[in-house]
């Protein structure tokens, strides 16, 4: 038997045990073991018989796939078929691909006999700033926003994303921009060129059979899912669903998912209650809900598998403070909560991690059952939080999605180096670049060493060997160890220059990493986040390859390697990566923005919520060409977006994201407050007046936070 039956509470087991004609809704809060009665129930239906094939795991975001892969993949599972696992993208991409020359000409493509490219995150970017640029340039197109290009594109790439998956023309993008934001003139014409900027890119997609993910997914609904052949295809592919976290999902996914609850024979369709925080990646809870209608069962978990009656107690009061229903206290939540005031913000940083270091020395806590969080992580905060961890003999992981490669140490010295190893490309970095890249690179070489070896060995964009260096008294001051390392690396690329054989920038980086780089006494070795960002920086040069090779049919080839260089360079924001959010956590506390934490969808023992100043943990980021709230299906059309509208969503934004987190951690959350910020500015945020005033409502004597 695949399910022990005696594994779950009575809720859990109706929806396992649900018959194979039944359809069920499953709702709780976050922790109550909603998860495992999806993953049990896969199962299940395989036990009795169902083909692994009819069977769709549908989900938000791929990494929240693991559960179910795990389960799919463990020994006692079952070994028969595949069941299929997709989010909206994956699914629209897969049926686009397999329907492409029935659909192609009706939707506008200009050469419907050829196959498509499909263009990753990155592409879009990429694409986008060949087609703006000219459009920037010449008609001085966003001439008042002062903001990188790499954002610019970053964020009409978005409204062009919410519009299909809200499910309104592109057309309509900057109309609805402006009825709700437009204060005068200046920002009416800013929409208007985010909406130029749309519509031209779209006809350069159409014309060149190009595919990002809004014109994908709009295929997918308008022209595929009119094809009989799509719709039994479906059919035969998803008779029983399991939807997983469907409160985090888009309109257009609801949409599919109620066509598919019309015909399907089973379903158990999870929700998450107070949940909805990747409301800026599209999710609707609200929306989410009417699939209810379409089930025969309603099941509702209210017991939290995860927290402490403490943590229950902290959570139930900071909802209460921020006007949402709580359970009365059965304990004293100020139990859950350990905090400190420093006066500066580095004072903090050691705090957080004296007191990490305390709870594995003294406690006996895993590391990976430690997460360290933050509204926004910078790169000062990262790397003051590594090096005090470091310095305790603390391992620690981070992550932080949705950043430019280039701004990622490893692939900054990658790209430093590549641009030694091809000077027929005319970009030799500077010398600044280079100290950094050899002290990433090679173990053991800080920083002053690093620039004391630019300074002396790089001269005309090229390298040279240690030897050079005349003076005894330098070498020695650099070591003869580290000089030895510095020669390999150098030896190395000095060989691919003179073999004259310039290999694809995927290949290369390849190569690089794994003959020089990981190696012992080299900077990649045992890093695993080093390693991570290495195998994403191939992964995408790869990818950029592929593409530009197969759009040549089109356009005038160009040099893929520089290219590729010049697209990193601009910032674009990078791929989703898989790997970043599977990455191994045994024995490595984790360092990660708080949103990130949450879409990993996993719980710890302790949580450091740390700078509860700010106010990045309530307040949205500014985005001048776009608008989440606003390009949504819930916001009223030609309202008008006001500053109370702010300040709910603030209270809203904050309410959910606590008790998405609360309900995350088992034992306690230890508050990292300074008066200063990092910046050297007093911060009062949402989070800070939030906890105090929860703590004064308390009847006992006043918990100072």
């Amino acid at each position: 038997m695949l399910v022990p039956n005696s594994s779950f509470s009575a809720e859990q087991a109706a929806g396992v045990f649900a018959a194979a004609d039944e359809k069920v809704w499953l709702e709780g809060p976050a922790g109550s073991g909603k998860t495992s009665v999806g993953v049990a129930r896969v199962l299940r239906l395989l036990e009795f018989g169902v083909p692994a094939e009819s069977i769709l795991i549908f989900l938000p975001q791929r990494s929240l796939a693991q559960p179910y892969l795990e389960a799919l993949r463990a020994p006692s599972g079952y070994h028969g078929g595949q069941v299929a696992i997709h989010t909206l993208g994956s699914l629209s991409l897969r049926m686009v691909e397999t329907f492409w020359f029935l659909i192609a000409e009706e939707a506008g493509f200009k050469h419907p006999q050829d196959l498509p490219t499909f263009l990753s995150l990155e592409m879009a970017q990429y694409m986008m700033s060949r087609v703006i640029e000219p459009l920037l340039d010449q008609r001085d197109y966003f001439h008042s926003v002062r903001i990188e290009r790499a954002r610019l594109y970053s964020q009409i790439v978005d409204n062009m994303n919410k519009a299909a998956l809200v499910g309104f023309p592109i057309s309509e993008i900057g109309a609805r921009l402006k009825s709700a934001l437009a204060a005068g003139p200046e920002q009416a014409h800013i929409f208007d060129d985010a909406q130029a900027c749309a519509q031209a890119f779209r006809e350069h997609c159409l014309a060149r059979n190009l595919l990002d993910f809004s014109l994908y997914v709009e295929v997918f609904k308008q022209q595929i899912m009119g094809l009989p052949q799509a719709r039994a295809y479906l059919r035969s592919r998803c008779r029983h669903l399991i939807v997983d976290n469907v409160e985090e999902d888009n309109p257009a996914s609801h949409r599919f998912l109620a066509h598919l609850l019309e015909t399907c024979q089973s379903a158990l369709i999870i929700c998450d209650r107070d949940a909805g925080f990747r409301r800026f990646l599209g999710a609707d809870p609200q929306n989410a809900r009417r699939l209810r209608r379409f089930c025969d069962v309603s099941l509702e978990l209210k017991d939290s598998v995860v927290m402490g009656a403490e943590m229950q107690a902290l959570s139930n009061a900071l909802a209460a403070q921020l006007g949402a229903a709580a359970e009365a206290q059965q304990a004293d939540p100020r139990l859950a909560i350990i905090s400190e005031a420093h006066r500066y913000h580095p004072q903090m940083v050691d705090w957080v991690a004296d007191q990490v270091s305390r709870l594995i020395a003294e406690e006996g806590v895993a590391p990976e059952q430690i997460a360290l969080l933050a509204p926004f992580l910078s790169d000062a905060l990262r790397f003051g939080l590594a090096e005090a961890l470091d310095k305790r003999g603390i391992a620690a992981r981070s992550h932080r999605p949705s950043r430019a490669l280039r701004d990622e140490p490893a692939a900054r010295a990658l790209l430093a180096l590549a641009r030694i190893a091809h000077p027929h490309w005319r970009l030799a970095p500077p010398g600044m670049d280079i100290a950094f890249a050899l002290m990433t690179a090679i173990d053991g070489l800080d920083l002053v060493r690093a620039a004391l070896l630019t300074e002396m060995l790089y001269r005309g964009g090229k390298l040279h060997p240690f030897a050079d260096i005349q003076s005894a008294a330098m070498q020695d001051r650099i070591t003869f160890e580290l000089g030895q390392r510095y020669d390999a690396l150098y030896t190395w690329i000095q060989r691919y220059i003179d073999a004259k054989q310039t290999l694809a920038l995927d290949i290369f980086f390849r190569r690089l990493f794994g003959e020089v780089l990981s190696r012992v006494g080299f900077g990649f070795h045992r890093d695993v986040d080093a390693g991570n960002i290495s195998m994403n920086l191939v992964d995408s040069a790869r990818g950029f390859r592929w593409s530009l090779e197969f759009m040549s049919r089109y356009d005038e080839p160009v040099d893929l390697g520089l290219e590729y260089v010049k697209m990193v360079d601009r910032g674009l924001i990078a791929n989703f990566y898989l790997r970043d959010w599977l990455a191994d956590s045994d024995g490595a506390a984790l360092i990660a923005p708080a949103y990130t934490f949450l879409l990993s969808n996993r719980a710890v023992d302790y949580q450091f919520w740390l700078n509860i100043g700010s106010d990045g943990w309530s307040r949205r980021l500014y985005q001048p060409l776009t608008h989440p709230h606003v390009l949504s299906l819930q916001w009223p059309a030609g309202a008008v977006w006001t500053d109370d509208d702010e300040r709910e969503l603030d209270r809203r934004t904050l309410r959910s994201l606590l008790l998405a987190l609360t309900r995350r951690c088992r034992r306690a959350v230890y508050l990292g407050y300074s008066e200063l910020s990092e910046s050297g500015y007093e911060g009062r945020g949402l989070l800070l007046e939030t906890l105090q005033a929860a703590l004064r409502r308390l009847p006992r004597e006043e918990a100072h936070v």
